[in-house]
């Protein structure tokens, strides 16, 4: 085999390797755009559970709060009203 040969094998051994590490790099781009689109994402997912915490621990606070009116309500007028209104209100 010829010098000549030799090199044209190698240059188109070499082009291919080109070829192949050129798409390569354009998967990784599409690669890595992906993951920085899923990171954005999952930031978004972590803020929407911190507000639905949130609210979900106003709301604790708020039937705490309904409770104890509750309790203050039966105290003013007596537990035994409040049970016989609730019997009242029952299917029989």
């Amino acid at each position: 085999m010829a010098d000549k040969e030799i090199l044209e094998v190698i240059l188109a051994k070499l082009t291919g390797i080109e070829t192949k590490v050129s798409e390569i790099k354009v998967q990784q781009e599409e690669d890595h755009l992906i993951l920085k689109a899923l990171e954005h994402n999952s930031n978004v997912n972590k803020a929407e559970h911190d507000k639905m915490d949130n609210t979900i621990s106003h709301m604790q606070g708020d039937i705490k709060s309904i409770d104890e009116n509750i309790g203050a309500v039966k105290e003013i007028i007596g537990h035994h009203e409040v049970d016989i209104q609730v019997l009242k209100k029952r299917p029989v």
